[in-house]
């Protein structure tokens, strides 16, 4: 017998309502719906949670005085220091940049991008004619650059650690005959890092294979150890 005859009461159909849909738990204001998909749009708690951290930016002006490779000029430099990476690290990276100075060198995009090393020099086609890595990259890492690139330059620091990285990946490596590895003493690293600001005027003078890095105030005897 067909509903609502005979005195018996028709069945109600419920149809979907977005506005009686539950409040999730972490929601703090009511959940509103999208009209043109019915989906649910949660408010985000607190949006600056899911935020990118800014890296902190450090301004230098470096003037390099290279007499063993006869190159003399000023740089105005901009480096911005990821959230994980120490000021030891940053200082390590400007070293290299001194120590190899050169108006194509430039800095990559940073300590969190796979495909670009801290530092590298390209020739107008595109072409990687050098790059560099700070502290202990991957061997596998370090194979492919040294095939992509015309040379691979590692400059390790951190002490005891850097020594067992490079034992572990010495041997492997022998076989690159681009790659050159070298060694900041931690003595010489840390000094670097004290000398950190986030605004620098300094000085790189290299003769005779011996290097000094000097602000108004502090001159350090850069210590770089040849590993390869």
């Amino acid at each position: 017998m067909p509903d609502g005859i005979a005195g018996k009461p028709a069945r109600q159909t419920r149809t979907a309502n977005p506005a009686h849909v539950p409040v999730p738990a972490r929601c703090k204001e009511p959940c509103q719906p999208d009209v043109r998909t019915r989906a649910i749009i949660v408010p985000w708690e607190n949006e600056r949670q899911h935020m990118a951290v800014k890296a902190t930016i450090f301004k230098v002006e470096l003037q390099v005085n290279d007499i063993d490779r006869n190159y003399y000029n000023s740089h105005a430099l901009t480096l911005a220091q990821h959230p994980s990476e120490t000021e030891e690290r940053l200082m390590v990276r400007l070293l290299a940049f001194a120590l190899n100075a050169n108006e194509n060198l430039a800095f990559g995009r940073g300590i969190s991008t796979d495909d670009e090393p801290d530092l590298w020099q390209r020739d107008l086609t595109g072409q990687i004619d050098l790059w560099i890595e700070i502290g202990q990259p991957d061997e596998q890492r370090i194979r492919k650059a040294c095939g992509r690139s015309g040379e691979v330059r590692v400059y390790c620091f951190s002490g005891r650690s850097a020594d067992i990285w490079w034992k572990k990946n010495a041997a492997a490596l022998d076989r690159c005959s681009n790659l050159r590895v070298f060694d900041i003493p931690t003595e010489t690293s840390q000094q670097l890092a004290a000398l950190a600001s986030r605004n620098m005027q300094l000085q790189c003078l290299v003769q005779d294979g011996q290097v000094q890095l000097m602000d108004d105030a502090t001159t350090i005897n850069v210590d770089v150890v040849t590993l390869k």
